[in-house]
C-alpha cells in the first residue's frame, strides 16, 4: 500500500480531492496536524463527495505523534527543495509520501525526518510558486502505482 501524508493541510478542497485520489487508488490517506479546517467540514465532503466514508484515513496531532507511530518508514518529502526528481525512485511498498502545507511546504525539521530525503515535480521557472497540491498528489500516486504496474487496479 502507497501512503500519503499531509502535513498541515490548509484547504479542505485539496484535502477532499486528495481523499478522492487514495480511494481510487487503494492508497492510505494521514493528516498530521493541525489541521487548518474541520474535517467535519462541509466543503472536506463535498470535495470527496460520497468518497469521504470510503478513505483509509489516519489522523495524527502533530508531526512527532505521527513519527513515534511509524518508526523506520520509508519517507520522501515531495518539496520544491528535493534534490531528485519523483521518477528517478524505484518506490517500495508501504512508502510514505510526505506533502506540506499549501502555504508553506514541507519545514526543515520535517525534512530533517525523511529517511529517503526530498523528492520534486520538474517545472518551468514562473512567478508561481509551484503546482497545485492536489495535483501534485495525483502526479506522484499514478507514478508509484505505474512503476507497481498498478496492482489491483483494471
Amino acid at each position: 500500500m502507497l501512503n500519503i501524508v499531509l502535513f498541515e493541510p490548509e484547504i479542505p478542497q485539496n484535502t477532499g480531492n486528495i481523499g478522492r485520489t487514495c480511494v481510487l487508488t487503494g492508497s492510505r490517506l494521514h493528516l498530521v496536524g493541525p489541521l487548518g479546517f474541520e474535517l467535519s467540514d462541509k466543503q472536506i465532503r463535498r470535495c470527496g463527495l460520497d468518497y469521504w466514508k470510503d478513505v483509509d484515513l489516519r489522523v495524527y496531532e502533530n508531526w512527532d505523534a505521527f513519527l513515534k507511530e511509524h518508526p523506520g518508514a520509508r519517507l520522501y518529502g515531495v518539496s520544491t527543495k528535493g534534490d531528485q526528481r519523483y521518477d528517478a525512485v524505484n518506490y517500495e511498498e508501504g512508502d510514505f509520501l510526505v506533502f506540506g502545507k499549501e502555504s508553506q511546504g514541507l519545514p526543515q525539521y520535517v525534512r530533517d525526518h525523511l529517511s529517503k530525503g526530498a523528492i520534486r515535480v520538474p517545472m518551468v521557472k514562473t512567478s508561481t510558486r509551484s503546482l497545485n497540491l492536489s495535483n501534485t498528489v495525483a502526479i506522484l500516486v499514478y507514478e508509484v502505482l505505474r512503476q507497481w504496474d498498478f496492482p489491483a487496479m483494471k
